[in-house]
């Protein structure tokens, strides 16, 4: 490999490290129900938070739905934030182990 194709390498591994950083301090939120429930995700598809309207309480079936609802909500939010940002990088090409 060459000077230029390692210099290149390295930069795009920069980028990405960079990119990962960006990713594990981001979060999305997602609601259900018109709001009456609220997940927070982070960029690492780890949920930081979820509130729940007492509004809701009395009726668990329901609450149980909204609360699903919003978490896959907020997982599709932070796949996607994490693919538009490898994506970005990388030209579109699928690097198996990015997102």
């Amino acid at each position: 490999m060459n000077k230029n194709m390692l210099r290149q390498a390295q930069q795009l591994q920069a980028k990405l490290a960079k990119a990962q950083e960006e990713l594990d301090n981001a979060v999305v939120e997602a609601t259900s129900g018109g709001g009456v429930v609220k997940v927070v995700i982070t960029g690492k598809l780890k949920i930081q938070s979820v509130e729940i309207s007492p509004d809701v309480a009395d009726d668990i079936e329901m609450l149980q739905d909204l609360v699903m609802a919003a978490t896959n909500e907020a997982i599709d939010k932070a796949q996607d934030l994490a693919q538009k940002s490898f994506s970005s990088i990388t030209g579109g090409m699928n690097i198996p182990g990015l997102t």
